[in-house]
């Protein structure tokens, strides 16, 4: 604690700062450290927040940290919009600004918070892109039996819709995750916190034959067999880069749009529940969304869906 606060006081003292102070660095890498040891975020998350410090401190150049204001830190929110980011990664870097002011007021570097006059940013303006129930059934079927990995790639596109989850969180979905007979698996999302998602009967069909077909083969591949249910060829547990990797290469094989990614299917499972009749609350907690505010977004992904309809068949639209 001690090395934390003479590098805040370094902070505090100085003068004008060189270019991309090194105090101020410093004081980024204790805001990442009190993230992990004391705020548990997840390894993505602090990776994602790392990446925002890094915009947020090479904006910051030569000004002082500890003497910004308002409006500046509002023409920073205004460089974000110039350099088109999605509106959810704006949303997060006003999160870990307002979150880095938190803690240097918390550690005494700064007395009056001028990051709690940002105006958050709105979430999800741009609707998420969903498939259509046709389009999920000709993605699920796209690996054919000619693919080498066809057994693989079958069962892990089926569990990415059938359950919703992340695509961190199918990569590192173990054996003993699996509760097939009670139909439900056991995923770890964000911040360590986990959660029992039901699943489908061909989602349960399609891992029973990837085990008994194909996973002992990669597994044997490594001397020390991970536990993860999806391996790669070379018998490691399947990263989200690969996962992503295969994802592209289906959607284009069955010509759907090349915006689709692993998210998408946790978008349009989201989205056919709600159209199905879910309750919103059930949806939240299957997708282990912290916020019912986050989960909203996908009702007005189907209101858009049925004025879609309204308009293209009601006499009167």
């Amino acid at each position: 604690m001690a090395k934390r606060v003479t590098k805040l006081q370094k902070l505090k003292q100085s003068g004008a700062p060189a270019k991309k102070s090194r105090a101020t660095e410093a004081v980024c890498n204790d805001y990442l450290d009190y993230l992990r040891g004391e705020c548990h975020l997840a390894d993505n998350t602090i990776d994602a927040y790392r990446r925002d410090m890094r915009r947020f401190t090479n904006w910051l150049g030569s000004k002082d940290l500890a003497n910004l204001r308002v409006n500046e830190l509002s023409d920073y929110v205004a460089s974000l919009h110039d350099e088109q980011l999605a509106p959810s990664s704006i949303a997060r870097n006003i999160v870990a600004i307002r979150t880095f002011f938190k803690f240097l007021q918390l550690e005494g570097l700064i007395r009056e918070n001028p990051a709690e006059l940002i105006a958050t940013q709105k979430m999800w303006e741009r609707i998420p892109n969903v498939l259509t129930s046709e389009q999920v059934d000709k993605f699920l079927n796209a690996p054919k039996k000619s693919d080498s990995y066809c057994l693989r790639d079958r069962a892990l596109l089926e569990v990415l819709y059938a359950t919703g989850c992340r695509a961190s969180e199918v990569c590192t979905l173990r054996i003993r995750d699996l509760s097939l007979a009670e139909r439900h698996v056991k995923c770890q999302g964000k911040g360590g916190k986990q959660r029992l998602v039901p699943i489908g009967s061909r989602a349960i069909a399609a891992i029973q034959t990837y085990c008994e077909g194909l996973r002992g083969k990669l597994a044997a591949k490594n001397t020390h067999p991970p536990e993860e249910l999806f391996l790669s060829r070379s018998g490691r547990a399947l990263d989200r880069i690969q996962l992503w990797r295969l994802v592209k290469l289906y959607a284009k094989r069955v010509g759907i749009s090349d915006e689709v990614s692993p998210h998408s299917l946790r978008h349009s499972f989201a989205t056919h529940l709600l159209a199905g009749g879910a309750d919103l609350r059930l949806v939240q907690e299957m997708l282990g969304h912290a916020s019912i505010q986050t989960t909203q977004i996908y009702t007005h992904v189907e209101h858009s869906r049925l004025k879609k309809v309204h308009n293209q068949f009601h006499p009167r639209a």
